[in-house]
């Protein structure tokens, strides 16, 4: 009997600990600010409201009917370029117009109950979550083919092209004859030959990568020379609540040099970083970034940013350059604040920012759409009312500095009732110059076109001189001005 006596005990204690997280969980924070008010280079920051339970509006999936299709800005159309795929993120467009699209999921984890009663619990909600969000399941663990040869916008070639050795893959990269792949804990390279329906032989193990966690999507871009190769791994928790031990290895961009065949730690402090492309104005790498929770419905934002080599955003400790989170029990750094950097354009609260390119040559998607970045925002969790769920276009000016507000492209993904057709997820560019978005859980990849437009210009590349090295210790700035001066006096003779 005293056993059954403490059975019902903590039965009696653990629907009470439900009762009261379903309670919280069904609150949460209204937002007092709109989307647009959090978004661009000059964001609205509140002051910070830490939750003890997130706010939590989850959209849930219920797919788009025969004919449906996302609303688009003036000038575009929109087709189902290919659909009936299962959970395809990634896309990646190879030189000769064949599109790869990963089609996974998170990698499977088991509680081992080391962590008691809580992590069990935190286990059964963000399963429940991940189940209402439409991302639960098995991952497919595949790499397919979409290859459009007729010309029609429609892709009838859909063939599953690599399975083995795939493990939640995300990132891909082709350069002269190899394939990347980043799998959720390793770079792979495979030798594939461009126009092949198959990718045959042993993959090459190119560096390990912190498995799995919180964030497992390891998104991963090629330098246009060739040489080195960018891999994005998130962090495991939201402010490094599990101890920055398990946090090795994290929450930064990593790489690799494959001349070299060595990999070093490129830029730290991202929580969440995601979608890559290099400048066409400057060369530099770009990313979008999914920046911490449970600071309320309008904190924070999520962002779009260049990284140099070194750059410093201030994960866990800091946000958006001198904001200090409170929450966090790690020591702080050193100096942190003052080498961390300001991200360069916010996108809106919770919008969970992910697919990112530029403006490319040949591009067809009209003048209004010629000089900027194209951004899938997948859409938030934990906002009320949600935010994301579409395609932006951030606009940049002459000299590649993002203005205005993010202008919606391609939307109608959330329904009025709370629920969602589709949610996107990476954008890419096709070969006849259209824009491609997947949709994952949908299954679909839209393609985006302004069908009366001409091939658009490319950017033109910003070039200039360096200032001379220094030679003595001097104030920079009058350093500056009397080489600004020298050059305009010799302009002017």
């Amino acid at each position: 009997m005293a056993i059954l006596r403490k059975l019902a005990i903590t039965l009696v204690v653990l629907i009470a600990v439900l009762g009261i997280a379903f309670y919280f969980l069904s609150r949460g924070d209204t937002a007092d600010l709109t989307v647009e008010e959090v978004a661009g280079t000059d964001p609205t920051l509140q002051e910070p409201e830490a939750e003890s339970f997130p706010t939590v509006q989850i959209a849930k999936p219920v797919g788009w009917n025969e004919g449906e299709q996302p609303e688009a800005a003036e000038g575009l159309a929109v087709n189902r370029f290919a659909e009936g795929l299962e959970h395809p993120r990634v896309l990646y467009a190879l030189p000769n117009g064949d599109v790869l699209v990963t089609l996974t999921r998170a990698p499977k984890t088991e509680d081992s109950g080391e962590g008691g009663i809580l992590d069990t619990i935190r286990g059964w909600v963000a399963s429940y979550l991940f189940s209402e969000a439409g991302a639960a399941g098995e991952s497919p663990n595949q790499i397919v083919l979409l290859r459009d040869s007729d010309g029609d916008g429609v892709a009838e070639t859909r063939k599953v092209i690599r399975e083995e050795g795939l493990d939640s893959p995300s990132g891909l990269s082709w350069n002269d004859g190899t394939l990347y792949v980043a799998n959720h804990d390793a770079v792979l390279a495979f030798d594939y030959e461009l126009g092949s329906d198959d990718v045959t032989g042993e993959p090459r193990k190119l560096m390990d990568l912190p498995p799995g966690g919180g964030h497992w999507m390891r998104n991963m871009e090629i330098h246009p020379d060739g040489d080195r190769l960018f891999v994005a791994v998130g962090s495991v928790s939201n402010i490094g609540e599990q101890g920055m031990d398990v946090e090795e290895g994290r929450a930064m961009i990593w790489e690799y040099d494959l001349t070299t065949d060595r990999q070093r730690q490129f830029a730290a402090g991202l929580r969440n970083p995601n979608g890559f492309d290099f400048s066409p104005w400057s060369g530099e790498l770009w990313a979008t970034v999914n920046e911490r929770d449970m600071l309320g419905s309008d904190l924070v934002p999520d962002y779009l940013t260049n990284v140099p080599v070194g750059a410093q955003y201030g994960w866990p400790w800091v946000y958006y350059k001198n904001n200090i989170d409170r929450r966090v029990e790690a020591p702080m750094p050193a100096y942190l604040m003052e080498y961390t950097r300001n991200p360069v354009y916010a996108l809106g609260p919770h919008v969970a920012a992910l697919g990112l390119v530029f403006t490319k040559e040949g591009h067809r998607m009209g003048p209004e759409f010629g000089s900027g970045a194209f951004i899938a925002r997948h859409g938030s969790w934990n906002r009320k009312p949600p935010s994301g769920y579409d395609v932006v276009y951030v606009g940049f000016d002459e000299r590649g500095n993002p203005i205005g507000k993010p202008v919606p492209l391609l939307t109608g993904f959330l329904n009025a009732d709370g629920t969602t057709k589709g949610r996107p997820t990476w954008v890419e560019w096709a070969g006849d110059g259209s824009l491609l978005v997947s949709d994952d859980t949908a299954g679909i990849i839209w393609r985006a076109v302004a069908p009366d437009a001409e091939p658009g210009a490319g950017i033109e590349r910003i070039s200039g001189n360096s200032l001379p090295p220094q030679r003595e210790l001097r104030d920079p700035r009058a350093i500056f001005e009397e080489d600004y001066l020298r050059r305009q006096a010799g302009q002017s003779q």
